[in-house]
């Protein structure tokens, strides 16, 4: 399972109700290739779900991830910061082997 902290999924909805999304629009996220460590995070919104994704409801928000993500993910936490060192979210990985100094990718 993706978990998502209270403060990630407040900002979640703040992003949602400001930008007007599609009710029942969820947080997608994922992993590509790229990035300093090998693999890079994605964040993004869908309101459409696959028949393969996983899908969890977390602090009132729908998590989404495609299947080959997960093997990544599975166990990840999601947390918002807004501090004087940046604003944005942060992904705790018990995969990652390595991340990079940004926090922005990871290998396994």
């Amino acid at each position: 399972m993706i978990l998502i902290t209270t403060r990630a999924a407040d900002e979640v909805r703040r992003i949602i109700s400001e930008q007007e999304l599609p009710s029942g629009t969820g947080l997608r996220v994922g992993v590509k290739g790229g990035g300093c460590s090998g693999f890079s995070y994605t964040l993004g919104f869908d309101d459409s779900v696959g028949e393969t994704d996983q899908v969890n409801d977390i602090e009132g928000i729908k998590v989404i991830c495609d299947p080959k993500s997960f093997l990544y993910l599975n166990g990840t936490q999601i947390d918002f910061e807004d501090n004087l060192m940046g604003r944005g979210f942060k992904f705790g990985n018990p995969n990652a082997s390595k991340s990079c100094g940004c926090g922005e990718s990871f290998s396994v």
